[in-house]
């Protein structure tokens, strides 16, 4: 039974990988690489820092905004604070004086709230959002605007990567952002889409006219709304070279807290827009992007299943058959030799192999396109020795409050 899943998800993630190779080397795919920022013709844009707690970061997250590479004139800020306890409201009222910036404190209603009150404050042609743990490079504004070049481009997306990782974690995590990075890009050129991230991510004004503004979208927002304006026709584009960088989870529960978040709303959302599934109107998205996340999290829950099995019965062996051999026999310690010659090559293990060369090259895709500088080769190590025994403990919770019709507060 493992074995024939192992096989199913192997194929499936190697299809899936396969496409997104071929995509990338597409004709669509290059001419978004190539692509060059704007310089000239700068249109009115708005940044919406929605803030809930953020009294460490907030503070550099608006200067990052501020050194940005655009004219002062044509480019306004709004932080919003979401009714924050901690010392965030005096932070943010240090900027009040600043031309550029407009401070709004409310009561807390959630990050979709402060982030409509921004949309109806401003004029801008361009909106975007900016979380306030988040830090852009000056590059980054002109880069996410050469993308709205096609009036049916509703939204663009960044190239986000994890700011300055420390631990173990982190690093596993910056690996995955990487891949995240690639994907994004390669999902921009068939309009695949389903997410448009916090950090950084702009939005044509006007489309909001016709869609409405954020919804609580199960608190994940950006997955709701970048759903919806695939519902109503509009395109979602990505600039793989505007970077901006996010904090990561510093620990194993505060990761798993974050992505029961996601994938809680991404199952949540999915059913609330099941009418993209499957359907060929939405091409691959429909038809191949998001019916495969959902066999994703079905065969990530599986294996995990069947492993807990197979590991429960491999200890019931051992304890039937060492029932009759005393404990000091039993507990003796005896390393086994290690001979190249007798590793098991099979059509699985090569498959396997396959698999890991693939995500290899994704990672360093997402590195080249992204601008990344730093050597990622322990980042990859780590991510491919510790990511998939994680990934469950989000997939189970998740899944479990889902069932059960649970939500978790934010943090």
């Amino acid at each position: 039974m493992t074995e024939a899943v192992l096989y199913i998800t192997l194929f499936l993630a190697l299809f899936f990988q396969i496409f997104a190779l071929l995509t990338f080397l597409s004709r669509d795919a290059r001419m978004r690489r190539d692509k060059q920022r704007i310089e000239s013709n700068f249109p009115h844009v708005a940044v919406i820092v929605p803030c809930y707690n953020e009294e460490t970061t907030i503070g550099g997250t608006v200067e990052s905004l501020l050194t940005l590479d655009y004219p002062s004139d044509k480019l306004d800020i709004f932080l919003i604070n979401d009714g924050s306890k901690d010392g965030t409201a005096a932070v943010m009222d240090t900027y009040t004086t600043h031309p550029q910036i407009t401070v709004i404190h409310k009561e807390n209603g959630g990050k979709h709230t402060g982030l409509n009150i921004g949309i109806e404050r401003t004029a801008a042609e361009f909106v975007g959002c900016l979380d306030a743990d988040s830090f852009v490079h000056p590059g980054a504004l002109k880069e996410v605007l050469a993308h709205f070049d096609d009036p049916r481009v509703a939204a663009v997306t960044a190239s986000m990567t994890v700011h300055e990782p420390k631990n173990i974690l982190q690093r596993m995590q910056f690996a995955e952002y990487l891949a995240g990075v690639a994907l994004r890009h390669i999902f921009a050129a068939v309009n695949g889409l389903y997410v448009t991230p916090g950090p950084f991510s702009f939005y044509r004004k006007s489309v909001f006219q016709e869609v409405g503004g954020f919804r609580y979208g199960h608190q994940t927002e950006d997955m709701e709304m970048a759903m919806r304006l695939q519902k109503h026709g509009y395109k979602i584009e990505n600039a793989p070279r505007a970077q901006v960088f996010t904090q990561a989870p510093r620990t194993v529960w505060a990761l798993v807290k974050q992505r029961t978040r996601w994938t809680s709303g991404f199952m949540r959302n999915s059913y609330d827009y099941r009418g993209l599934m499957l359907n060929p109107k939405y091409s691959v998205l429909g038809l191949m992007v998001m019916p495969l996340a959902v066999l994703a999290i079905a065969s990530g829950l599986a294996l995990f299943v069947l492993f807990l099995v197979d590991t429960a019965r491999f200890m019931a062996r051992i304890i039937t058959t060492q029932g009759d051999v005393p404990w000091t026999h039993s507990l003796t310690l005896a390393f086994p030799q290690f001979d190249w010659f007798y590793l098991p090559i099979t059509g699985l293990f090569l498959l396997g192999i396959i698999g890991v060369a693939i995500v290899v090259v994704t990672l360093y895709i997402g590195k080249h396109i992204s601008g990344t500088k730093r050597s990622i080769a322990l980042d990859l190590a780590w991510y491919i020795a510790f990511y998939s025994f994680i990934a469950p403990l989000w997939l189970l919770r998740s899944t479990r409050d889902v069932i059960l019709g649970y939500n978790r507060a934010w943090r």
